[in-house]
């Protein structure tokens, strides 16, 4: 996905900012943030125009896109930012904190989903929808995936796979 968003949109580089705690996950627990940073930095190994920023693990607590996006502006002053969310978030983007300020700093490039419709960006948000790569897993389909016991090789690197067997992580 992050491959198609750079393509599609001639972007130099990615920044990758796992969160500390969503606040929309509060009541689900997620893998410790030193796994998660070790599992992206497999996943983005030797990819140069990627780069993880830990910003929010070290902030601690409910991670909001709105401080990370303010931090992006006042580090990169007249860059224009874009932000790649599921189209499944969407609908939820007037439900974030700040809205309005989330949707002034940032362009929205959205990952379609095979069989869902065209996402429609509420007031007053604008983005763009991706043409490349409409995958039908996300992220908590890969989740439910390893808690089943079913092998997910073919949806993540083989080096992100193996350490999550090997760590027995989101089982």
């Amino acid at each position: 996905m992050a491959q198609a968003a750079r393509e599609e949109l001639a972007l130099d580089r990615l920044y990758f900012v796992p969160a500390a705690q969503s606040p929309f996950k509060r009541d689900r627990p997620c893998a410790a943030a030193t796994d998660r940073l070790r599992l992206l930095r497999l996943a983005l190994a030797g990819k140069t125009w990627c780069e993880i920023d830990d910003q929010e693990i070290r902030r601690g607590g409910v991670s909001y896109s709105v401080d990370t996006l303010r931090d992006y502006a006042r580090r990169f002053p007249g860059a224009e930012l874009f932000y790649l969310i599921g189209a499944d978030h969407v609908t939820s983007l007037p439900q974030w904190r700040e809205a309005g300020e989330l949707a002034r700093l940032s362009h929205f490039v959205v990952v379609p989903r095979p069989g869902r419709p065209d996402s429609v960006f509420p007031a007053p948000f604008r983005g763009t929808i991706l043409n490349g790569f409409p995958l039908g897993v996300s992220s908590s389909a890969i989740r439910e995936r390893l808690s089943a016991g079913r092998p997910v090789d073919h949806l993540v690197p083989s080096t992100v796979a193996e350490a999550i067997r090997n760590d027995r992580l989101y089982l």
